[in-house]
Order: structure tokens, then C-alpha cells, then sequence
């Protein structure tokens, strides 16, 4: 079942004014997908199989001259030596929407991408579905727990699988694959172990020495493990504010697994009713947040500007996106009934942004796992179903 993706307009407009346009993101989250129904009369053409990538490797003008009127270029990260000719190609004829490139290993591909085609490609992030994306599918997760324990690759909802054993299948069919070919690690169960404590960490702040000490891996080679898994979409490093309204701000990134059912399939979590009362249930609704956000950005070509904010004596913010004039900040709570302590943080970061940064429109925003949306003087009140109502 193919659904319309968020980001197949911005696709399509890049695509009428650029030679280049390049849609990254995670394995299995629709790349390919996606851009054969925006571009159903493009040649499409993968280059996964050993010899259609030797052919493109080895006679690269050949192969390029065999697509002279475009095409969709799927898993360029496969063949990167094609990116110096496809610059000749777009330079001599650089007609908008010439060639479509897809990429899943992010690690060096948009480096790649933006020095050897410079000023000629335009790069977008497709990861997977965000809620209002998988309600297309038909008959998404009934409850909030169901939805966190799933996660949203879509080959999960478009076949009707189960989720653990799909999740099982993609962890060693391409987190360890690919993470191991790149890293070179060989000690597999070492960095699975450190994969499971990654997900225990989520909505925490990223402490190196600590998960490496656990993990039984020397600090670099943490530093080396997390942003692979950064760069290849697996979990994402929430930067702090860097406005100083408070002395003492904690500078350390946030770490968040992208996708909740990934995590929840590494720590174990076998039924979604074992989060109910799960300790990292709170953890994990935000990082389903932040994905969520994150989601709603990047789905219409937007950069993401996220951020987390914490200062030594207590005061946080689980997110705070900083568009222009604009500090939204955002508490997500997994509890079903509004509490009155979800507002304090909010409200003594929007005292101290008025009196320090007056300049900026502050908007408070919580995130709840209950049913009722409300206006309240402090912030606004949004359940999660309702989430993709508001613009982030």
C-alpha cells in the first residue's frame, strides 16, 4: 500500500527549480518509495546489486550516458565515486529535476553530497512516518502504549506485521550490518550490548564516559559508536540552547532513540502493556515527541532548530525549537490527567526569557498522554492524538 508522504511536496518543488535533489534517511523508512510515486516516469534504478554497481564504479560516463535524460538513483551511498561525474553531467546540462538520489547510510553521504555537488543539489530527510502519516495506512494503534511499543517503520503497517519479530529482523539485517561494515566492529556482541544501553538512555542526557564504562568500550570508541548511530538515523542528539538566560547552563546533548519501537524491542519490552508501568515509559513518550517534531520539520524541507535546555539547579525543558523571533517550549508528560506541577518549568523559563531575551515570542506547549486539549493561561495543552494539529 503506497500512502502520500509529507514530504513528497517539497520533493516536488526542489525538484522543478535544482539538477540534484538527494532524499536521505534511515533504512525502511520509504525512500525509494516515495520517490518512484512522485517521479513515476523516471527510470529507476538501484544501485544494491553488485553488478549494476560495478557498472556504475567502472565506467561511470558509460552508466551516466545511459540515463542522459535523468533518473532515480537509489542507495548512492553504494557507488560515491559517481558523485564527481554526475557534477560534470548537471554542469553541462543542468535541467531541474535531472537526476532523484536516495541514501541510507548517512555517515559521510551528505558530506559527500554538498562538497562535490555544491550549489547543485538540494538535500532532504525522509524518516518514517509520522502519526498522521501512518492513520493513512488505515487502523493505526488504538492506544498510546500500542503506538510507542510499534514504533513507525511503515513495511510494519502496510503488511500487518508483528512488530518485535519485524524490529528483531531489521536490528541484524541492517543496524548491526550496517553499522559493523562501517565501524569495522568485530566484536558484535559488545556493540550490541552497547546498542540496548543506548536505548535504556533515551531522553537522557549523553554521557560518554558512563555508557562507554558500561558498556565495556574506551570513551572514543563510545564517542565513535553514538555518532554513527546518530548519523545513521537511529537515535538523534537533541543540542542544549545555547541562549544563556541562566548562569550555569548544562551544555551536554540530549540523546533520543528516533524510533520508540526500536528502543522498546532492545530493552526487552515484549507486549505493550508492559509499559504501562514500564520506568523508562515517561522517557520513552518523549523521545516519541521529540521524533515526532522532528518528523513534522523535516517532512516539509524545514531544518530542524531543536533543542533541550537544562540548568544545574533543576530548571529544563524537554524540547525548545527557536524559528526566527520564536522560543517554543515543550513539556511532554506520559500521564493521562493534566497535573499542576507540569507547568513550573515553563513558567520560570518563560519569566526568564521575558526578562532577558525580550525580543523573542514565547510560546509553552505540554504534551500529554491523555484525551483533553486545553487552553491554559501557562501553555497550551495538546493530547498526543492531536499533535500533528498544531504547527511545530
Amino acid at each position: 500500500m503506497i500512502i502520500p508522504r509529507n514530504l513528497q511536496a517539497p520533493l516536488e518543488q526542489l525538484a522543478s527549480t535544482m539538477p540534484l535533489v538527494a532524499v536521505t534517511g534511515p533504512r525502511q523508512s520509504g525512500k525509494t518509495t516515495l520517490c518512484r510515486a512522485a517521479f513515476p516516469d523516471m527510470p529507476y534504478v538501484s544501485l544494491e546489486p553488485l553488478d549494476v554497481r560495478d557498472y556504475a564504479v567502472s565506467d561511470p560516463r558509460g552508466f551516466l550516458h545511459e540515463h542522459a535524460d535523468g533518473a532515480i538513483l537509489d542507495e548512492i551511498q553504494r557507488a560515491p565515486e559517481l558523485l564527481s561525474y554526475l557534477q560534470e553531467e548537471v554542469d553541462e546540462r543542468p535541467e531541474p529535476g535531472r537526476f532523484i538520489l536516495t541514501g541510507s547510510q548517512h555517515v559521510g553521504l551528505a558530506a559527500a553530497l554538498t562538497q562535490t555537488l555544491a550549489g547543485r543539489i538540494a538535500i532532504l530527510n525522509l524518516l518514517p512516518p509520522s502519526l498522521d502519516e501512518l492513520i493513512r495506512f488505515g487502523e493505526p494503534p488504538a492506544d498510546l502504549w500500542t503506538l510507542l511499543w510499534t514504533g513507525s517503520y511503515p513495511r510494519i503497517y502496510d503488511r500487518r506485521l508483528h512488530p518485535h519479530r519485524w524490529l528483531a529482523d531489521y536490528t541484524s539485517t541492517y543496524v548491526q550490518r550496517d553499522v559493523r561494515q562501517i565501524l569495522k566492529v568485530t566484536d558484535l556482541e559488545a556493540f550490541t550490548s552497547f546498542l540496548r544501553l543506548v536505548a535504556g538512555r533515551t531522553a537522557n542526557e549523553l554521557n560518554l564516559s558512563s555508557l562507554g564504562g558500561d558498556a565495556g568500550v574506551t570513551h572514543p570508541t563510545a564517542r565513535a559508536w553514538v555518532s554513527v548511530l546518530a548519523t545513521s538515523f537511529i537515535c538523534v542528539r537533541l543540542a542544549a540552547w545555547h541562549r544563556n538566560v541562566r548562569k550555569q547552563t548544562v551544555k551536554s546533548p540530549k540523546l533520543h532513540f528516533l524510533d520508540t519501537g526500536l528502543a522498546c524491542h532492545l530493552l526487552g519490552v515484549t507486549e505493550p502493556d508492559q509499559l504501562r508501568h514500564h520506568p523508562l515509559r515517561g522517557a520513552l513518550f518523549e523521545s516519541w515527541v521529540v521524533s515526532e517534531v522532528m518528523k513534522s520539520r523535516a517532512h516539509r524541507g524545514l531544518p530542524e532548530s531543536l533543542f533541550h535546555f537544562r540548568t544545574a539547579k533543576g530548571l529544563e525543558a524537554d524540547l525548545l525549537i527557536e524559528e526566527g523571533d520564536r522560543l517554543t517550549a515543550v513539556e511532554a508528560k506520559s500521564a493521562a490527567t493534566v497535573a499542576s506541577d507540569f507547568f513550573t518549568p515553563l513558567k520560570r523559563l518563560a519569566a526568564d526569557v521575558e526578562r532577558q531575551l525580550p525580543h523573542l515570542e514565547f510560546d509553552a506547549r505540554v504534551v500529554f498522554g491523555g484525551d483533553t486539549a486545553q487552553r491554559r493561561s501557562d501553555a497550551t495543552v495538546i493530547p498526543w492524538r492531536q499533535l500533528h494539529d498544531h504547527r511545530w
